[in-house]
């Protein structure tokens, strides 16, 4: 991250000395900051409470209303993310001054009157601290999607749909509405896998996982329950509505053969499915255990057909 980049780093000056303040300010705009000014310690704290922006802060030592050495403490008991990289200004130049700035939560400090290469280079090392910040988010943020998602069909995995179940179950209270949940499973699965392998098996997966995205809306939610079961719910959903989705996905599964390497599949599901609407107590593991009932009952019906409870 170079602040010469489109994305410009967002820096703020809290310093109550105009000189020194001026000479900060067109410094580090030369230097290709975008800058907020903040007069005394106060201001520079309300800037951080009403801003998520700033990424680099220069804070004078000695200011009126709130001293950097307090700011620096507020800031990080706020413990704001992402991680604001702060730098005390200072005439103070004892080991013992510097150590107590440091202990309040600064990154760096710069003695005053400051020296522009010097500046420079202690923000060339903030810009450094926040790339590697922001590269670390991204990759918490990719394990924490890959943790929730089936490496296979990428639908949400066994424990995020049932996430998501307890969030709608609570949802569904709040708003006096109704849910309905399916549980799938592709028929004959084991078969396709002994006669084809597991690879065709695993393309079917995949495109019944597609195939079933495409008929829900954007809100509802589906996950790869374990091996060719997929669990679905459908918010502020009725039970009638519940029976049109059940037979609109078994349609859709059923209505063209699966392309594999191995030729067309022709594939079928069956699917269990209940409605809050039906149900005297209300919980994810009852949900569960009456969609997962009512797919047995439709295996033993025949196969490729819905059974309601």
């Amino acid at each position: 991250m170079n602040p010469e980049h489109k994305n410009k780093i967002h820096l703020m000056i809290a310093e109550d000395d105009r000189v020194s303040c001026r000479l900060l300010e067109k410094h580090t705009k030369a230097w290709g900051f975008e800058v907020t000014i903040a007069q005394d310690g106060a201001s520079a704290w309300k800037v951080f409470q009403e801003s998520e922006n700033i990424q680099i802060a220069i804070l004078d030592w000695m200011m009126p209303k709130l001293s950097g050495i307090e700011l620096c403490q507020k800031i990080r008991e706020k413990n704001q993310e992402p991680y604001v990289y702060l730098i005390i200004l200072t005439s103070k130049n004892c080991p013992e001054d510097i150590i107590s700035g440091l202990s309040a939560g600064a990154d760096d400090y710069i003695i005053k009157p400051f020296n522009p290469p010097e500046l420079r280079a202690r923000l060339k090392t903030g810009e450094r601290i926040i790339e590697l910040e922001h590269e670390l988010r991204k990759a918490r943020q990719k394990f924490q999607e890959l943790a929730m998602h089936d490496g296979l069909t990428n639908l949400l995995n066994r424990v995020a749909i049932m996430e998501e179940l307890t969030g709608e179950i609570a949802r569904a209270y709040r708003t006096d509405s109704s849910l309905c949940t399916l549980m799938l499973d592709i028929d004959h699965f084991k078969q396709i896998n002994d006669t084809y392998g597991h690879q065709v098996g695993d393309e079917v997966l995949i495109e019944i996982a597609a195939r079933l995205k495409t008929e829900l809306r954007i809100y509802d939610r589906i996950g790869r329950y374990g091996g060719e079961e997929f669990f679905i719910v459908l918010s502020n959903c009725t039970w009638e509505f519940g029976h049109n989705v059940a037979n609109r996905l078994l349609k859709r599964i059923s209505g063209t053969p699966v392309q594999t390497q191995a030729g067309p599949i022709q594939v079928a599901a069956s699917i269990g499915f209940t409605s809050t609407d039906k149900l005297k107590q209300i919980t994810p593991e009852i949900m569960l255990s009456v969609s997962d009932k009512a797919l047995y009952l439709a295996k033993n019906k025949g196969r490729n057909c819905f059974v309601a409870l």
